[in-house]
């Protein structure tokens, strides 16, 4: 599979189209990870934080952050795997997950550890 990236969603969207079926991960607010039998998209891998992350970084709780130190987890497993760059990180949409969303926090850098 060419993957092209990670497009990143959170549970607070309200676009029509957001459904747990478009996901091929959930990031639980308890850190847990529930993953698609298989990827469902050729072009992207979609991954989904439970609750709202139109936050800065500095501004979410433990819980959040531990979302996201998840999710940059699965993100640089996956990029080795099918060989994409972990920085091919899209949103789902303008608002999802929202125009304050830290994606610095997802970046993992291989060479030269965790950010």
């Amino acid at each position: 599979m060419n993957f092209e990236g990670f497009i990143i969603h959170h549970t607070a969207c309200t676009e029509r189209d957001h459904q747990e079926e478009a996901w091929d991960f959930m990031i639980l607010r308890d850190g847990s990870v529930k993953a698609a039998p298989s990827l469902r998209h050729p072009e992207y891998i979609h991954i989904c934080l439970e609750g709202d992350f139109n936050l800065e970084y500095s501004l979410m709780d433990f819980y959040q952050k531990r979302q996201l130190f998840q999710a940059s987890k699965i993100i640089i497993e996956l990029s080795r795997r099918y060989e994409i760059s972990p920085l091919y990180l899209f949103p789902h949409h303008d608002t999802c997950p929202g125009i304050n969303f830290p994606w610095n926090a997802l970046v993992i850098y291989p060479a030269g550890g965790y950010h």
